[in-house]
């Protein structure tokens, strides 16, 4: 009978430092680009930019970015895109997928394949973007949208979790008359929470961090998501003006604090959303993954 060793008390305690040090190189920068957004000119300038505690914290900085103006716009874009993209996106793909679990739909490895296709080869920005104007998505926020509506590899997942479902509900129910759109409804769709959860966040993902698709697409600065907006203020150093901000000079936080507090809000609201999925998400790609 084999008994594992329990390690030694200098073997754990570096492990631990060893951990510790990994949580802080990640943790640390974070925390010093939130605790910025609330600082003053004087202590930024102080401290070279960054600050670990603000001496007197204030919520000028996002005041300014949420009370309106290009900042506010870009954020109602993102939320739009997100939800709405995310919401689609779903749909699209549990319809393909639960299509292609179902081994007597016609066509059924020809369009397989074609996903599989999708995954190994792309059509290239020209095509896609002679594409997106031929139907006249330009300049549109559903350009950001449609053309990624169905991942292949979200697609691929899905589809093996509907496989590894009980075939015995399915035939049970079309015994009983139920078509396939109820049987998807109403047994498959129940079941099928961790891996909606899963292929959820990653979509959801996607469409926040929507950046390259905005830059090719959009030409109208009002319609810009705001990984665009962080970019135009943090990548290329550009000044806030009031104007953008819907505020008077004199109220302008100072220049520092609202790039860090855009940096934030761009960061958290998607952040926030992992903890709620996380026993979902692992449960969901483990199932979706593992045949049998």
């Amino acid at each position: 009978m084999y008994v594992g060793s329990k390690s030694s008390p200098v073997a754990a305690f570096f492990r631990g430092l060893v951990l510790f040090i990994a949580a802080a190189l990640v943790v640390v920068p974070f925390w010093m680009v939130i605790m910025t957004s609330f600082a003053d000119e004087v202590q930024i300038g102080r401290e070279g930019g960054l600050v670990f505690w603000p001496q007197n914290p204030s919520l000028t900085a996002y005041k300014a970015i949420l009370g309106g103006g290009q900042v506010t716009q870009a954020l109602g874009v993102s939320i739009f895109v997100t939800l709405v993209g995310t919401g689609l996106s779903l749909l699209a793909t549990t319809m393909l997928a639960y299509a292609l679990s179902q081994r007597q739909m016609l066509f059924n490895k020809f369009i397989l394949f074609m996903v599989l296709l999708t995954m190994l080869f792309s059509a290239g920005m020209i095509p896609v973007y002679l594409t997106v104007r031929q139907v006249g998505l330009l300049n549109s926020v559903w350009s950001l949208i449609f053309p990624v509506l169905i991942s292949g590899f979200n697609t691929i997942v899905m589809r093996a979790f509907f496989m590894n479902l009980p075939q015995e509900l399915s035939q049970a129910a079309r015994i009983d008359g139920a078509s396939e759109m109820r049987i998807f409804a109403n047994i498959v769709l129940p079941l099928s929470k961790p891996i909606l959860a899963a292929i959820g966040l990653f979509y959801a993902v996607t469409y926040w961090n929507v950046y390259f698709s905005a830059l090719l697409y959009l030409n109208d600065a009002s319609k810009w998501p705001i990984q665009l907006i962080l970019r135009q203020y943090l990548v290329n150093q550009s000044q806030i003006n009031p104007d953008q901000m819907d505020i008077v000079a004199e109220m302008m936080p100072p220049q520092p604090a609202l790039q860090m507090a855009i940096l934030v809000v761009a960061l958290v609201p998607i952040a926030m959303v992992y903890p709620f999925l996380q026993k979902h998400f692992t449960k969901g790609m483990l199932t979706g993954a593992v045949k049998g």
